[in-house]
C-alpha cells in the first residue's frame, strides 16, 4: 500500500510568535481595536508592567538619559505634564538618593496618584501661583526641566505641529525663570523637530541643542525630543 505524500512543513513567521489576538470583536470599535491590540503586543508595555511602571513612556526617558546624562543623584528636578507618572518614577530612581537629597517636583493638571520621593503638585505650571510654590520648594533654582506634553492631536499634521510648538515655547519660557545655570531641558516635538525661530532662541540659551528619538519612541508616531544641555542664564 502505497504512503500518501506528506504535505510539505509550513515555517511559523516569527514575527507572530506570542503575539495575542482579539476574539471578540463586535464590541469594539475597528479604531479602538488597532490601538488595544498595539499595547498588548507591544514590548515596552510589557515591560512596564513588569519593572512597576505606570506607563511605557518611562523607557524613553530612561534611554534619552542614557544617551546624554542628564539625571544625576541630589538633583532638582521638574517633570511638566507629569501624569500617570513615567518619568517622575525614573526621576525618582536617579535623583533620589539615601545618601544625598534629590528633589523631584511632579505637576499636572490632572490628579496623579501618589509617588514616594516625589511631591505632586496639581495646577498649570504657567500660573503664578505655581511658580512662587517652586520658589519655596527650590530656592536656588532646578537642574532639570522634563516635559512629555502633547497638545491634543487633531489630525491636521501642520495644526498638530504649531499646537506642540506653542506648547514647547510654553515650557521654554519656564526654563528661562528655573533653570540653574548648566542645567538641562528635555521636551517632545513633532517630526521636524523645533521651528527655526523657537530654533535659534534654544540654541542661544543652551549650549547644546538636538533632537533625539529614543528606541522606545514607536517608529510609526512623529514624536521626537529635543535635548537641550548647559543652560546659559
Amino acid at each position: 500500500m502505497k504512503k500518501k505524500p506528506s504535505s510539505p512543513k509550513t515555517r511559523k513567521d516569527p514575527t507572530q510568535v506570542g503575539k495575542v489576538t482579539l476574539k471578540n470583536r463586535r464590541e469594539r470599535t475597528e479604531s479602538s481595536r488597532r490601538w488595544l491590540l498595539r499595547q498588548l503586543n507591544d514590548p515596552y508595555v510589557q515591560k512596564a508592567k513588569q519593572a512597576g511602571y505606570r506607563s511605557r513612556a518611562a523607557f524613553k526617558l530612561k534611554e534619552i538619559d542614557q544617551k546624554f546624562h542628564l539625571l544625576k543623584p541630589g538633583m532638582t528636578v521638574i517633570d511638566l505634564g507629569a501624569a500617570p507618572g513615567g518619568w517622575t518614577q525614573v526621576a525618582i530612581e536617579k535623583v533620589v538618593n539615601p545618601k544625598v537629597t534629590g528633589l523631584v517636583i511632579a505637576i499636572d493638571l490632572q490628579e496623579m496618584a501618589p509617588l514616594a520621593g516625589a511631591t505632586f503638585l496639581q495646577g498649570d505650571f504657567l500660573d503664578e501661583d505655581t511658580y512662587q510654590y517652586l520658589l519655596a520648594k527650590a530656592p536656588d533654582h532646578v537642574d532639570v526641566v522634563l516635559s512629555d506634553m502633547a497638545a491634543p492631536a487633531c489630525g491636521m499634521p501642520d495644526v498638530d505641529h504649531l499646537r506642540i510648538m506653542a506648547l514647547l515655547e510654553m515650557v521654554y519660557e519656564f526654563c528661562l525663570v528655573s533653570l540653574k545655570p548648566g542645567g538641562s531641558m528635555v521636551a517632545k516635538v513633532l517630526r521636524g523637530g523645533a521651528e527655526k525661530e523657537l530654533l535659534h532662541k534654544l540654541k542661544k540659551s543652551f549650549a547644546k541643542v538636538v533632537h533625539f528619538k529614543p528606541p522606545a519612541s514607536r517608529q510609526d508616531s512623529a514624536e521626537m525630543y529635543v535635548v537641550c544641555l548647559g543652560f546659559r542664564n
